[in-house]
């Protein structure tokens, strides 16, 4: 990490970052001041609502070498967006983002919430269009807003970044459906794209989120061409669409990656040439509104996509159900005493040891959502 932020303070001379356009600042909050990097496009007039994009750093990296080193500057140059690039607290020595970790360490959900309200102050933000990406810990923070601010943050995209296992399902709570793209090297030491302990296989995290939005259960699959044959990886690409009201999810699977922004020419082996990842952002992000994406009702959608079968049963159960894989069912008689209580990845039920009669069955996905409906029992 430390060799990769060297080389990009090294090459940061190559990059043309006009002192008028990139304001250095900061927000009172939580007992301290938070900083940041606001970089204003030379197009800017105030004149209209322009869409703001929150750039995250990763763990031990900063605002100024975020901006070196995902470029997105050039896009918003001629795209006419403002894009923000914070600064995390520090945790022993180095700077970090709460990605859900405790809630006894700083509050960066309320930090990034608020630096939204202050910009919008002085800046004329488009709020119906404000996003989130970032780069590992700040793909993780990405994915935490996507959770925990979705009535602010449209869309989000994480780069080599995942989802910390104590945040899956029950402590993820989208009020509506958001757009994610996930963009990962299979070879990635930092974040592994098999998962670890405290991380999410990375094809979880984009069956998560697939889930979420209600997206088609497969995914319209191309390979990236290799127009890059000296960077030693190609490039996946997976669209599941189809979502609820116009979401999607897109994989970007680097194959042969590391924990690298793809696009970066500097980035050294493991970096993908044959995609740019922040242009790929700017695509899936402009495509999103925060109007267009409604408030949806989880326990409705997950009811309507469950189906019991046979109803009356005799000896099984089964529900029919195309996104689950994992499911919780409880089974109560018409006094209310629970007969049946399991995890099932089989999706059917075994009725033998209950007599005939009505019951109610409570059924709860591995995101939380709950769907109530009862069966008789011959």
């Amino acid at each position: 990490m430390k060799k990769r932020l060297l080389t990009i303070l090294f090459i940061s001379a190559l990059f043309t970052i006009q002192a008028q356009t990139t304001v250095i600042d900061s927000i009172y909050i939580g007992g301290q001041y938070r900083s940041y990097r606001l970089y204003v496009p030379a197009i800017y007039t105030g004149s209209s609502a322009r869409p703001l994009i929150l750039n995250l750093h990763g763990y031990t990296s900063n605002a100024q070498q975020q901006q070196l080193y995902a470029n997105f500057m050039p896009i918003a140059d001629t795209a006419n967006f403002l894009m923000v690039y914070p600064n995390g607290t520090y945790s022993s020595g180095q700077r970090f983002w709460n990605a859900g970790l405790s809630s006894t360490l700083v509050n960066d959900i309320a930090f990034l919430s608020a630096l939204i309200d202050s910009l919008d102050l002085t800046y004329n933000i488009n709020l119906n269009r404000v996003y989130s990406t970032g780069m590992s810990n700040g793909g993780y923070m990405s994915h935490t807003l996507a959770c925990e601010l979705s009535n602010r943050i449209t869309a989000i995209a994480s780069v080599t970044g995942s989802i910390f296992s104590t945040q899956y399902g029950a402590n993820c709570h989208p009020t509506r459906p958001v757009p994610v793209m996930q963009i990962h090297g299979t070879n990635d030491p930092t974040v592994p794209y098999a998962g670890s302990s405290a991380s999410m296989h990375v094809d979880s995290v984009v069956r998560y989120w697939r889930k979420k939005n209600g997206c088609n259960p497969t995914a319209i699959f191309s390979n990236v061409p290799n127009t890059s044959t000296s960077d030693g990886c190609t490039a996946e690409h997976y669209l599941y669409g189809n979502g609820m009201s116009g979401s999607t999810v897109e994989l970007f699977k680097i194959i042969g990656g590391g924990h690298t922004w793809p696009g970066f020419p500097f980035g050294g082996p493991g970096t993908n040439l044959d995609i740019n990842a922040s242009v790929e952002i700017w695509r899936f992000f402009n495509k999103y509104t925060l109007s267009m994406l409604t408030a949806v009702d989880e326990n409705q959608v997950f009811s309507q996509s469950l189906t019991l079968y046979p109803n009356p049963a005799n000896s099984v159960l089964n529900i029919k159900s195309e996104n689950e894989s994992m499911l919780s069912v409880e089974i109560t008689d018409v006094l209310g005493k629970v007969v049946l209580s399991e995890k099932t990845t089989t999706h059917s039920i075994s009725l033998t040891h209950m007599q005939t009669g009505i019951y109610f069955v409570s059924v709860k996905n591995e995101s939380g959502a709950v769907a109530n409906m009862k069966f008789i029992k011959e």
